[in-house]
C-alpha cells in the first residue's frame, strides 16, 4: 500500500509549519497502526519515504545513468510512504488502506489520503528446460 500525500512539492515542505501536535498525533497514529499490524502478523515491512526535494529518478542509457531531480514534473501527489502487509482477504487490505487514510492532519482533522494498493506480483511458473540458456 502506498501512502499519497495530495498536493505540489510546496504542500509537502508545508508539513514543516505543521505544530509539533499535530506532527505528533499524526506519527502516534501511525504507529499505532504498524504496532496492530505487526501484532496480527500482518505488516512485513513500512517506511516513510522523504519528499520531493531529494527524491530522483534514474534511467538507464548506454553511456551511464542519467538522473534527474524529482519523481516527476507532473506528479500532483507525492508518495509518502508505504506498508507491505500479507492479508487473507481483499476485505482485510480495504481495512487496513482504510485506516491509513484517516491518518490525522492539523488540529487532529482526518486527511483521508489517498492509498494505492498493489498487490506484489510473484514470479511466472517456468520449468527447468525454459531457464537452462540462463543458468550457469
Amino acid at each position: 500500500m502506498l501512502v499519497s500525500y495530495g498536493g505540489s512539492q510546496e504542500d509537502w515542505e508545508g508539513l514543516a509549519a505543521w505544530s509539533d501536535e499535530d506532527m505528533h498525533r499524526m506519527i502516534a497514529y501511525m504507529r499505532d497502526l504498524d504496532a496492530e499490524l505487526r501484532a496480527s502478523g500482518e505488516l512485513l515491512q513500512s517506511e516513510g519515504l522523504s519528499g520531493p526535494a531529494r527524491a530522483f529518478v534514474v534511467r538507464g542509457s548506454d553511456s551511464g545513468p542519467v538522473v534527474v531531480d524529482g519523481p516527476f514534473a507532473e506528479s500532483k501527489e507525492v508518495i509518502a510512504g508505504y506498508w507491505v502487509v500479507d492479508v487473507v482477504s481483499r476485505e482485510r487490505v480495504l481495512e487496513i488502506a482504510q485506516k491509513c487514510s484517516a491518518c490525522p492532519g492539523p488540529g487532529g482533522r482526518v486527511l483521508n489520503q489517498p492509498i494505492e494498493v498493489h498487490p506484489v506480483m510473484g514470479a511466472p511458473d517456468v520449468d527447468a528446460q525454459t531457464l537452462a540458456p540462463y543458468q550457469r
